[in-house]
């Protein structure tokens, strides 16, 4: 599983509904479950997010590449806070489901904030993943 980031100029796209100017941009085709309207919100919010603050890229939105091909998109909502917390979220597209790719991409996620001297903790939408095993 690769996560390639997703630049402000992808996620404007995305934003816009330009599923094949997104692509372009990012030098691959995106499925269209990327310009559905329940992903606009996302797309948005990390984009005002990366032109905000465009020291955040890493703790942002990336797209999740298996063999080739887009099957979903994961990241942090942002960078660790004060008490080295970092959220996570990712998504498969539905006509991926069943195949492991939501696990590979928390274990991705998983493993990159492992990696980080200042993260302590992941979090998933409120609940506290086991972290401290990855930890050394």
């Amino acid at each position: 599983m690769d996560l390639v980031a997703l630049p402000p100029t992808v996620l404007a796209a995305l934003v816009g509904g330009d599923l094949p100017g997104a692509g372009v941009l990012l030098g691959r085709e995106l499925p269209g479950y990327f310009a559905e309207s329940e992903l606009r919100h996302v797309w948005r919010l990390r984009r005002d997010q990366l032109t905000s603050d465009p020291a955040s890229a890493t703790w942002s939105i990336h797209v999740a590449v298996t063999d080739g091909v887009a099957v979903g998109h994961g990241g942090f909502h942002g960078p660790p806070d004060d008490s080295g917390t970092v959220e996570v979220g990712y998504s498969v597209d539905p006509a991926c489901w069943r195949r492991g790719h939501g696990k590979a991409i928390l274990r991705e996620l998983l493993r990159r904030a492992a990696a980080a001297p200042d993260v302590v903790r992941v979090a998933e939408r409120g609940r506290e993943l086991v972290f401290e095993t990855l930890v050394p």
